[in-house]
């Protein structure tokens, strides 16, 4: 100690070298919050800053000339210090955390030439000083939170090539003196509220810009001709707008445009018949829908095209066959058109062929056998055409597979045996063809099979052993077929299987022992067989089955009395050879027709079982007289218990009349309003909010529902600081009836049936005894999740998300996707729950429908949701992915830890400066490491900061699926192609999904 302070006195300058720019950045660093330390080497020691993290200097004057620091996950506010480094000349804080508002003045910033501020939190309006920098090439603001109007003066920029405000809060309209700026090479503007307006004319006289990016503007009108001038375009994106007239003439004049955006609009007319021959350039080409009409453009076809997709427009003709003469297409996407004559024959041979839909068209003759000649093809969509003759041998071979639907078609004859065991495939879908001949027992090679659909078709045979060895397999759909023979024993193997529909075949035999093992059963449809022998009482333990149909078969002996620890949505056993008692929880009038021609069965159901009622007639004596016995004792207690209770219920908040009660059941229930409103006391509450209380009800049967009760005039909030969802008069009563009362899924609660008065609502659900995601995983209990759990839950809420979003007309949005709505059954099965401020989407309108007050719970909310208000699915995916970040970390949304980050933010940053390893939660088993890492990567896609690189949710189960089966799902794009903002949706739905 004594000799450093010897040092620093004889030689103070060892100590204290740094030049003034050095000083400069030294107090820039103490202004940023730096959690990852990656300035830690900006030492104040030093003679110069040349040396530090992100810091370059001019070699001749060592000036400082760049500082770079982007996604150096630095926090704080922008550092107006930097414009005294009067040598500056790049500065690049790109995907940060630098947040308040920028300063007015930038005076001192004479030299900058290039500015990245882009994916940061700054607020506020932008500076109007920034056109007085004299060199100021690049300025990139997108991704941001600045609001406001675009300052007049940004229409004086002396040498600004590229401006990029994308995804920002600004408002007003695109204005007309952005076309002052001669030298703009970029302008991009995509994604911001702007108020509805027209595309400036004005925008003609930037004819030195390449690329023009408005899509998502709120644009309506016809574009102006003027853009017809911006001879130099290589980029143009207009999608997604409201734009409306004839597709212009003029766009073929574009020679030198590689990708041209138009989808999601209102275009008219037909695509220039001439003109195409000229656009050499031309690789990328999306008027998907629009309202477009005509045949496609010959000169068009003769193109080098990568991309063509004309979907969801008005088209008619036959597809050119120069189409297939390019040597780059790899995408083309024509579905829900009118096409007609046979697919082009060379289609494939020439290409890298990787996604062709041609769905829901009226194209003829047979499927082009060259499709897979590169070997890239992986997903062959064609549903709904006239397709005729045999599955082409030549796919047999086609590895790459991982999608086929060749649905509603006439094809015929035997499928290849090789087509059965495409390693990759995950869904094949041939119904309603009149395919032949039997499942291959190549099929076991389809490790990767998640879905088999082959009804109406006219296969025959036994159905192979070999289709227990598929353990990825959700749904088998054999139904009208010719199928023989008995169930194979293998079929008990299968314990993904969540549907089996065989009905309306041949089958033979007895069900296979070990049933049991079928967990994730919901549907079982074997009706109009001629199955036989006793129906397994292990069926009572498939705890999510709600769908069962023995009927039209040989079925003997009785009813299993364990059906009845099922809750059924549809229960048909009726002619079959059963007999004796039906149990008492379905010996019910309602479910009269599911017992009809059996002549054995017996039952209290009138009419029944005819015959009966002199045998049971004693018996019936002695019950009465037994309850004449006891009557009297039953009155005196009572009257006792009836005074105690009213007592009590006088001194509650609200009294129940139960007479005043109106019930109104979704399903059938073993139960009425009042065993419920008998339960409602404090001795059975197990959870209360702002809303009203929560309650755990045994009913008599033995059954367990939970019951929510709602008082009026309640505003609802989040119990964890969320955010509002509704004003005081919407409690979300009716919108969690609305919803949940049509839907039936295995993945969403089960709303039994609500009770309403003037004063008070209930709603009853299913019981769910693990609680919800949320609380388990975030508190001592959490070791009961190992990693296979966690990604069974993941699976499970991701399905019911998708049945939400794909499967329910219309779409669902959920709005408020958080752990604490995933609730857990007995066996860990998810359900997604809490609909209260559920929305149906209108999926024919154009634009995204915008609600009054945000919906949703902190940490989240997608950020555009928080500005916009704009219902839609890619809200529910963003907060879907953040639960998928809570089961891989076991961290919450939001915590101190973070600092002014949440979860989406730090496991990013953590993964760009720590690795993986700092991410996963230790308590997760390492040996699941690389499963945990493909589940990250979707958790990362579902959180990206644009919606529209947000993947479906069908597309999520997918991704979900193939992590089980091992295949890693692809990254998103880099090629920098922005893909529609509807295009999982549309692709999925437009193919009849």
């Amino acid at each position: 100690m004594f000799l450093q302070i010897f040092v620093t006195l004889l030689f103070p300058t060892l100590i204290f070298s740094l030049n003034q720019e050095g000083l400069y950045l030294h107090n820039v660093k103490l202004g940023f919050d730096d959690p990852d330390n990656v300035l830690s080497n900006w030492n104040e020691h030093d003679e110069t800053p040349c040396n530090w993290f992100g810091v370059t200097c001019d070699q001749t004057t060592r000036s400082v000339a760049s500082l770079d620091l982007a996604n150096a996950n630095v926090a704080g506010p922008f550092p107006s210090l930097l414009c005294r480094l009067k040598k500056l000349r790049y500065i690049s804080l790109y995907n940060n955390a630098v947040n308040s508002t920028l300063p007015e003045d930038f005076s001192g910033c004479e030299s900058l030439e290039h500015l990245d501020l882009a994916q940061n939190f700054l607020v506020g309006t932008l500076p109007a000083s920034l056109p007085e920098l004299p060199n100021l090439k690049y300025l990139d603001l997108s991704g941001n939170n600045f609001t406001g109007d675009i300052p007049v003066s940004f229409g004086s920029f002396r040498q600004l090539e590229v401006l990029g405000l994308v995804g920002n809060l600004l408002d007003g309209t695109i204005p007309a003196f952005l076309g002052n700026i001669s030298t703009l090479k970029q302008l991009n503007l995509s994604y911001n509220p702007f108020s509805t307006g027209r595309i400036p004319s004005e925008l003609g006289n930037l004819t030195n810009l390449e690329v023009l990016w408005l899509s998502d503007c709120n644009l309506v009108g016809e574009v102006p001709d003027t853009l017809g001038r911006l001879k130099n375009i290589v980029d143009l994106d207009l999608a997604v707008n409201y734009l409306d007239g004839p597709i212009p003439s003029w766009l073929t004049e574009l020679t030198n445009a590689e990708q041209i955006e138009l989808y999601n609009n209102s275009f008219t007319g037909e695509l220039p018949v001439n003109g195409w021959s000229k656009m050499t350039a031309l690789r990328r080409l999306d008027m998907s829908m629009n309202r477009v009409t005509g045949t496609v453009p010959r000169e068009l076809c003769e193109l080098p095209l990568e991309s063509l997709n004309l979907y969801e427009n008005q088209m008619f003709g036959e597809l050119p066959q120069g189409i297939a003469n390019s040597p780059n297409l790899y995408e083309l996407r024509l579905f829900h058109n009118r096409f007609n004559g046979s697919l082009p024959k060379d289609l494939g041979k020439n290409s890298p062929l990787l996604w062709i839909d041609v769905s829901e068209n009226k194209f003829s003759g047979e499927i082009p056998e060259n499709l897979c000649w590169k070997g890239f093809l992986e997903e062959l969509l064609m549903i709904g055409n006239l397709l005729t003759g045999e599955i082409p041998a030549s796919l047999s071979e086609c590895r790459s597979l991982l999608r086929v639907r060749l649905a509603h078609n006439q094809l015929s004859g035997d499928v290849p045996a090789g087509f059965w065991g495409l390693p990759h495939l995950s869904l094949l879908e041939l119904m309603d063809n009149s395919l032949s001949g039997d499942i291959a027992k190549t099929i076991a090679s389809a490790s990767n099979l998640s879905a088999l659909i082959l009804s109406k078709n006219k296969f025959s045979g036994p159905i192979p052993e070999e289709i227990g060895s598929l353990e990825n397999l959700l749904d088998f759909v054999g139904n009208d077929n010719l199928f023989s023979g008995p169930l194979p024993a293998s079929l008990v193997m299968l314990g993904q299987l969540g549907r089996l529909d065989l009905h309306n075949n041949e089958l033979i035999g007895e069900l296979p022992s070990g049933i049991h093992s079928l967990k994730k059963l919901n549907e079982l449809n074997l009706a109009n067989n001629d199955l036989s022998g006793a129906i397994p009482k292990e069926i009572g333990s498939l705890s999510v089955l709600n769908y069962l149909d023995l009927s039209g078969n040989q079925f003997s002996g009785k009813i299993p009395m364990e059906l009845q620890n099922l809750k059924l949505n549809q229960l048909n056993l009726s002619n079959n050879d059963l007999s004796g008692d039906i149990p008492p929880l379905y010996a019910k009038e309602m479910y009269k027709s599911s017992f009809f021609g059996n002549a054995g069965l017996c039952g209290d159901i009138e009419g029944l079982c005819e015959g009966t009622a002199e045998g049971k007639t004693a018996g019936y004596v002695w019950l009465l007289r037994l309850l004449f016995t006891l009557a009297g004792l039953v009155f005196v207690v009572g009257v006792v218990w009836f005074y105690w209770k009213y007592k009590n219920f006088k001194k509650a908040k609200m009294a129940i009349d139960k007479s005043k009660w109106t019930l109104m059941s979704f399903h059938k229930l073993g139960f009425n309003e009042y065993e419920i409103l008998d339960a409602l006391d404090e001795d059975n509450l197990i959870g209360s909010g702002a809303s009203g209380k929560v309650y755990k009800v045994v009913l008599s049967k033995g059954d367990t529902v939970a019951v929510k009760k709602i008082l009026r005039n309640t505003k609802i909030t989040d119990e964890s600081s969320d955010i509002e969802k509704g004003s005081i008069q919407d409690d979300g009563f009716e919108a969690e009836v609305e919803t949940l009362g049509k839907i039936r899924h295995k993945n969403i609660v089960k709303l039994w049936c609500c009770c309403t008065t003037r004063d008070c609502k209930l709603l009853v659900y299913e019981y769910m005894p693990n609680g919800s995601l949320g609380d388990l995983l975030h508190s001592s209990k959490s070791g009961l999740l190992d990693w296979p759990m966690r990604y069974k839950i993941a699976m499970d809420a991701a399905e019911g998300l998708s049945y939400l979003h794909h499967d329910c007309a219309p779409p669902i949005v959920h709005r408020d996707v958080k752990s604490n709505n995933i609730l857990l059954d007995g066996d860990f099965g998810a359900r997604v729950a809490d609909f209260g401020v559920a929305k149906a989407v209108d999926a024919n309108a154009k634009g995204i429908k915008s609600m009054s007050v945000i919906a949703g719970s902190c940490g989240y909310i997608a950020p555009e949701y928080a500005y916009t208000l704009r219902v839609n699915e890619k809200s529910d995916i963003y907060s879907f992915g953040v639960v998928i970040l809570e089961l891989v970390t076991g961290k919450r949304p939001v915590d101190p830890e973070f600092g002014e980050k949440d979860l989406v933010k730090w496991v990013c940053s953590t993964l760009d400066q720590k690795g993986v390893d700092h991410v996963i939660d230790p308590k997760n088993d390492s040996c699941f490491k690389e499963e945990i890492c493909k589940v990250l990567n979707i958790g990362l896609l579902c959180t990206s900061p644009l919606p529209i690189n947000r993947p479906s949710m069908r597309r999520v189960v997918k991704m979900l699926q193939e992590v089980g089966a091992g295949n890693l799902p692809k990254a998103a794009s880099k090629d920098g192609k922005l893909t529609p903002y509807y295009y999982e949706e549309a692709s999925d739905q437009g193919s009849v999904a």
